[in-house]
């Protein structure tokens, strides 16, 4: 895999795509994209724009304890419920017609699928269920 030692493998590498993905789409929280982000909250929720900041954090948090060795497992299942948690706002963007950085968010046939791939490569990568086991 390009000489890469930390991507010897399908499992690895895509662990290290997740974290740039996880890192890149940090960024839309802490840019302009950030107050489309805060109208894609539910309403529920109270202060959308420091609950964008938040989630840009445990995004950025998520990326790197992915690539540690000894925080993988717990990052992999803080990052699985963080890909559930997020759901809602992704769902309310599509269905209200929402548009992020100027683009219409993604329809809800692709967006739910694209959901489930996401919380699976985590799982397949980081293993969170050792948290429990003791062993792989």
């Amino acid at each position: 895999m390009l000489g890469v030692s930390a991507l010897n493998g399908w499992n690895e590498a895509t662990r290290y795509a997740l974290a740039v993905m996880f890192l890149f789409t940090s960024t839309a929280h802490f840019n302009k994209m950030r107050h489309d982000l805060a109208r894609m909250m539910p309403t529920v929720f109270p202060k959308p724009m420091a609950l964008v900041y938040f989630t840009g954090v445990c995004e950025i948090l998520g990326a790197v304890g992915i690539l540690l060795p000894q925080t993988l497992a717990l990052a992999g299942l803080c990052l699985v419920v963080f890909l559930a948690m997020i759901l809602p706002a992704n769902i309310k963007a599509a269905i209200d017609g929402l548009s992020i950085g100027g683009r219409p968010a993604t329809n809800l046939w692709l967006r739910v699928p694209m959901q489930i791939l996401f919380v699976g490569l985590v799982l397949w990568t980081t293993r969170p269920w050792t948290l429990w086991s003791g062993h792989d």
